[in-house]
């Protein structure tokens, strides 16, 4: 096996900015949310905090193995995830847990993942209605888009 070889990702959900960008968020999370668990309420608010960034990453790698359809739906589901964290990262700021910057940097990342998510799904969305049109003209497409910049 060659070097070129090895530095190829086996599972293509690695290749997705998207993916990168949420395993990014997450580690950004960790690091930011180690707080001292002072109380039940706290532990609660992160360990669900953590659970949604990790069902954005989770939805986007299950989905990439599936049908359009089907990766449709996870990522819809992705996209469901980011929400949930900007809920979280509201609650987290109103409760001290996140200052004035980590907020900023929070919604931000969640901004450009919810973007990111959104441009993939039309991509998909247009792929597959104009195989649908093609399908009638006996026009083959690509049956996997390349993520968009």
């Amino acid at each position: 096996m060659n070097e070129q070889e090895n530095n190829v990702p086996f599972f293509r959900f690695e290749d997705l900015r998207i993916y990168a960008k949420a395993m990014d968020y997450i580690t950004w999370l960790y690091q930011t949310l180690n707080v001292e668990f002072s109380n039940d309420n706290v532990r609660f608010l992160v360990k669900s905090f953590l659970k949604s960034a990790h069902n954005i990453a989770l939805n986007t790698a299950e989905g990439s193995s599936r049908n359009k359809a089907q990766f449709l739906y996870y990522l819809k589901m992705a996209k469901s995830a980011v929400r949930e964290c900007v809920v979280f990262t509201e609650i987290a700021k109103n409760n001290n847990i996140l200052n004035d910057t980590d907020y900023e940097f929070s919604r931000g990342k969640l901004v450009e993942l919810t973007k990111m998510i959104g441009s993939l799904i039309a991509s998909l969305q247009r792929i597959t209605n104009n195989q649908e049109t093609d399908a009638d003209m006996d026009v083959s497409t690509p049956s996997f888009p390349d993520e968009l910049e």
